[in-house]
């Protein structure tokens, strides 16, 4: 992140500790993007992310908003843990032979992406099961045609639940469905934001070798994530489609990528990959900023200190 040389170890907790801090403040949005990504012509329930909002708190309460959440802050340090780790582990050794160019740094972002998948699409499988049950209840109730005929009411499962259930009926792969659209999503979204966030936090250097200051990195990071969050969003659109599992009679069900983008063409038009972008981006943003607060406060480096001289003191 910052310029600054930070040890493994405290980048880990900083990236961990920005996570958690970072998915509390903006998952209500997070969820409003899954429930308007999931809407298909016909079913529209929400007209925007406030309309999605408002509604969520009116029939569900305001703990509504965080159907989800659980899941997302128990994986969230896991995922960062591997992307920031991954990133420095390829930068270092692409940086081996030479200056760090630009496609090297993209090189690295594609690592970085493609190893974070290994928790990132159960954790996004689960999390949309959660966020998304609240529409499937209210068209229930407010759009009862949409409802397969039959169709009994229960109650939201828990994320337990959803991994015993996947895992008795379809195996690991059942908490890995959409893995291929998350690399599609994750990869890209790593190779745009990497290099672009390091190029325009140099260009607020003081000096040379200079640091750049707080400010720099918080709005290059803001930037560069809002950036390559809207760039991905057809790919977003396609992994929250296919990862969902639950759907309304007059909704179409998807069997792989080129299915989906098919029949989202054919039904709905281009524009419905743009879905949920904004809140994409407002969602992306903070989450990196929140993250250049905790690396410009040192909180990684402060807690290793301190454990470091709490074991000091019990040797002597």
């Amino acid at each position: 992140m910052a310029d600054k040389q930070i040890s493994l170890p405290a980048k880990l907790i900083n990236g961990g500790i920005a996570g958690l801090i970072g998915v509390t403040c903006v998952f209500p949005i997070d969820l409003a993007k899954t429930r308007l990504q999931n809407q298909q012509n016909g079913s529209r329930l929400y007209t925007s992310m406030s309309d999605c909002l408002i509604k969520t708190i009116r029939s569900e309460g305001y703990f509504g908003m965080y159907r989800g959440a659980a899941v997302n802050l128990t994986l969230v340090t896991p995922e960062k843990a591997i992307k920031l780790a991954a990133n420095d582990f390829f930068r270092h050794h692409l940086s081996k032979d030479g200056k760090l160019t630009l496609v090297k740094e993209m090189l690295a972002g594609c690592g970085a992406g493609t190893c974070q998948v290994i928790v990132t699409t159960p954790m996004e499988m689960l999390k949309i099961q959660l966020q998304d049950a609240g529409r499937i209840a209210a068209q229930r109730k407010l759009m009862p045609e949409t409802v397969a005929a039959g169709t009994v009411e229960t109650k939201s499962p828990t994320a337990m639940q959803l991994t015993r259930e996947l895992l008795r009926e379809k195996g690991i792969a059942g908490l890995y469905k959409g893995l291929g659209a998350t690399l599609l999503r994750d990869v890209p979204f790593s190779i745009i934001y990497f290099p672009l966030f390091a190029n325009l936090n140099n260009l607020g250097k003081r000096g040379v070798e200079g640091p750049a200051p707080f400010y720099v990195s918080f709005i290059s990071g803001c930037l560069a994530g809002s950036t390559a969050a809207v760039a991905v969003n057809p790919v977003d659109v396609i992994k929250t489609r296919l990862q969902s599992l639950t759907r309304g009679s007059t909704e179409d069900t998807y069997s792989g990528v080129t299915d989906c983008i098919r029949k989202i063409l054919r039904n709905e038009g281009p524009s419905a990959f743009l879905k949920g972008a904004y809140c994409r981006a407002l969602v992306i943003a903070p989450l990196f900023g929140i993250a250049q607060v905790v690396y410009f406060l040192g909180v990684g480096e402060f807690l290793l200190s301190f454990f470091r001289q709490a074991q000091l003191a019990l040797w002597k």
